[in-house]
């Protein structure tokens, strides 16, 4: 059975039986077989998204996983090892169970898309008994002292993504921040770190406002109209400044903003000028045949979910064959360990960082159909690497998991 082939047998099981879907390529007698799953924890949102170009589609982060296994199967099968990922989605109440399940078949690799608690509680249940990629949440605490032996991270942290932006801002020597956040816990995480951002690297912010969540009515007809006439009169008592800089998790407010200033000032943050892991128009880097498989096979552009699944499952194929190996120790530590290294069409060699977790990675800046711009930027040096200017460094870190 060809690897395509594979993908498609395990997207008729997903969808025509209504259970876990498994993708894998057929075994021969004196294969290895590696076997990970992707779980993703399907919270009802609280807010819709402010487009309906936003909203998350079915296979979000699954159909990354896909085109992951495929590319290990591709190496593995000179390699005589074999891939295998299950998929499963879940509510929060049944994330515990649905785990459990995973690590009873003998699975030892599991991709989480899951927000903070629900990723530490994951963590904790797998201890000893699974490695753990969170894919999805950017929260700090995950990476200082909530972090976990078992836990890594290919989701860029809130301090990552902060980093990257600030590094672009006082390089273009726009250091007057106006802070907006939105009132949601998540938003106040994000804020916090574009706060920290602003002192490590020399910009001030000179206005710091909360925009609070009460619900309205701008997805109606009229509500571009609300808009227009509030928007503007929110921003006019700020100081002056160089920027919007947004920090809006929840995705309530920051897109209205753009073009709705009370000073004719860019917007960046979480609408705008955003910091991401990946977006549909990156091509560099060889980026563009990636892009090209992954709308072939999902038939639609990635999000960064997608990409950052696909790192976690490649991460364990790249291990796979570097050592020769199917154990979880062997593959556990190499993963962890100073050789190895991941090609992720970003012009850098990736990473795992030995005292928190955090894989290494450019942060891409983006307006959301080219590319603007990669941090780090040119003049912010480091000792080891300069991708380490990026998010907790470890002098400041609040983990340390042995680095």
């Amino acid at each position: 059975m060809s690897v395509r082939h594979a993908v498609a047998a395990g997207l008729i099981a997903l969808a025509g039986l209504g259970v876990p879907g498994t993708l894998q390529a057929q075994a021969t007698p004196d294969e290895i077989t590696i076997r990970a799953a992707v779980l993703r924890i399907d919270t009802p949102a609280e807010v819709l998204p402010a487009s309906r170009l936003d909203l998350p589609p079915a296979d979000l982060g699954l159909a990354g996983g896909r085109l992951a296994t495929e590319d290990n199967a591709t190496t593995g099968r000179f390699l005589g090892q074999r891939f295998e990922t299950r998929e499963v989605t879940a509510a929060p109440e049944a994330a515990a169970q649905a785990l459990a399940q995973l690590l009873d078949d003998g699975i030892r690799f599991v991709v989480t898309l899951a927000d903070a608690e629900e990723t530490g509680a994951l963590a904790d249940q797998a201890a000893g008994r699974a490695l753990v990629f969170n894919a999805r949440s950017g929260a700090e605490d995950l990476r200082n002292g909530g972090c976990r032996a078992n836990l890594l991270h290919t989701a860029p942290s809130d301090g990552m993504r902060a980093d990257a932006l600030a590094q672009f801002l006082v390089w273009k020597r726009w250091d007057r921040w106006l802070l907006v956040a939105g009132s949601h816990p998540e938003d106040r995480a994000l804020a916090e770190a574009y706060r920290h951002a602003a002192t490590k690297f020399g910009a001030k912010i000179v206005s710091d406002l909360t925009f609070e969540d009460r619900g309205g009515a701008r997805a109606t007809d009229s509500g571009h109209a609300q808009v227009q006439a509030q928007m503007p009169v929110f921003l006019q008592k700020a100081r002056d400044h160089d920027v919007v800089v947004t920090a809006d998790r929840s995705g309530v407010f920051a897109d209205w903003l753009i073009w709705n200033t009370w000073a004719p000032r860019p917007v960046a943050g979480s609408a705008g000028l955003m910091p991401v892991s990946w977006f549909p128009g990156h091509e560099g880097w060889g980026a563009t045949q990636w892009q090209t498989r992954f709308e072939a096979e999902a038939r639609r552009p990635a999000r960064e979910e997608d990409y950052q699944v696909w790192l976690a499952l490649r991460s364990l194929g790249e291990a796979a064959s570097r050592t020769r190996s199917g154990d979880f120790a062997a593959l556990s530590d190499y993963i962890r360990g100073p050789d190895f290294q991941l090609a992720g069409f970003k012009g850098q060699a990736l990473s795992f960082r030995d005292w928190d977790g955090q894989l290494r990675q450019p942060i891409l800046l983006t307006s959301g159909r080219v590319l603007t711009s990669v941090s780090p930027q040119e003049g912010f040096l480091h000792p080891v690497s300069v991708m380490d200017t990026l998010g907790t460094d470890r002098p400041e870190t609040g983990c340390n998991l042995g680095g």
